[in-house]
This record gives C-alpha cells, structure tokens and sequence, in this order.
C-alpha cells in the first residue's frame, strides 16, 4: 500500500495564510528567496494554484520542504480567450512545481506575490484542507488493470479517484506519464469540483509529481 493524504474540506481563509502549510490560493509562503515562474509563450507571471507541505514521509531525505505549483492562466472574465494548450504539458513552459529550498531551472521572476486563484465571481481565493491520511493500492501498469475483472477493476478505479496529496497515480493514459524522473505523485486536483475557479479544460485533473529526490517537480493535467 502506498501513504496518501486525501483532502478533505476545504476552509475559507478569514485572513491571509502565511505559514508553510498546505492550502491553495493566497499568495506564497515563501521559504527561500521567491521564484515565481513566468509563462514562456506569454512573458507574465504564472497563476499560483497553491503550496504542498512535503512531510518527511512524502518526500523521504530529499531536502524539499514546500513545493508551490503555477499554471498560465487568465484574468476573472478572460480566461476562456487567454486559455493556453500547453498548460496541459508538462514540458510545455505553461505550468510550474517549484521546490524550496532549492532552485527552479525555469524562467522565474523575484515576485512575493503575484496572480492567485479567484471564485466565479472573481473575488480572491484562499484555502486551507483537512488532509487525512490513508493507504492506497500499489501502482498498476494499463495491461495490469486492463486485465482485472471488471468490478475488481472498478474498486481500484475508485480507490484513487480522489484529490489528494502523495498516494498512487491515476492516470487515464499511461504515455501521460512525465518524461524524466524518476517521479513520484504529489497532488492530484479535479480542478472543475474546487471551490475555486480554474480553466484547464473541459473536465480536467491537475496532476502534480515530485522527483524521487525531492529537488523538482513536474505538472500535466489530463482531460477526459
């Protein structure tokens, strides 16, 4: 079995959070100096989604302490006509994992604050998660589930289909899987069942990887 926090609710920020604690939206809790990651095709700072904390069981001896992912989107009532495609790539210059401490290879800017998440009436977002901690199933190859009997199947289908920190990858194609690595999951976000508002596509999972090492990460969302 594989350790996974699932998140659970998620809890209005009265005030802004500044600890480096796992929540999404707000501004960055910065731990080193502040790299915020800027869109290759676009030249402006990245939207922060939000910051993991990487609890010694998530990230084993790596040095990681805070990991803080971006993804290029637009404005409240502009999000539809700056959508860009390669946000869904992980290689694409569009999204960001960056870990601190440490440096992220990327072109970054020194913002301490920048773009954050917003409601569908626009107002700003923050929020913290309860995380509760469980097991999920060992990784399967597609030819390894493919081949379960179909409730067996279906169990393990709903087993991880959850947001949650760490845990095993469910990824609906397996060439999906990020080049590089090796890796292992770090969030995986439903994004259109949030309390926020994101645009990634039509019915999209954010799915977020830390290398083994625990210096880099990498993000793709997948849409069905």
């Amino acid at each position: 079995m594989v350790a996974v926090w699932r998140i659970g609710n998620y809890h209005r920020a009265e005030t802004p959070v500044t600890e480096p604690i796992t929540k999404f939206g707000g501004q960055p809790s910065w731990i080193g100096q502040p790299q915020w990651p800027l869109s290759v095709a676009w030249g402006t700072p990245m939207r922060f989604l939000g910051q993991i904390a990487l609890e010694p069981e998530l990230v084993g001896d790596g040095p990681g302490r805070l990991a803080y992912v971006f993804v290029t989107h637009g404005d409240h009532g502009r999000d539809a006509e700056e959508f860009d495609p390669d946000v869904v790539f992980p290689d694409g210059g569009e999204n960001a994992v960056v870990v601190q401490p440490g440096a992220f290879a990327g072109p970054t800017s020194p913002l301490t604050s920048g773009p954050t998440l917003y409601h569908e009436d626009g107002s700003a977002a923050e929020y913290t998660v309860d995380l509760v901690r469980g097991e999920d199933p060992e990784p399967l190859s597609s030819d390894e589930y493919l081949a379960l009997p179909p409730a067996q199947r279906d169990r393990y289908f709903q087993a991880l289909d959850h947001d949650k920190i760490g845990g095993t990858a469910l990824l609906l194609h397996e060439h999906d899987w990020p080049a590089g690595g090796p890796w292992r999951p770090l969030l995986r976000l439903a994004t259109n069942w949030t309390p926020f508002h994101l645009n990634l596509g039509a019915a999209p999972v954010a799915l977020a990887f830390l290398a083994t090492d625990g210096r880099t990460g990498c993000l793709l969302v997948e849409d069905s």
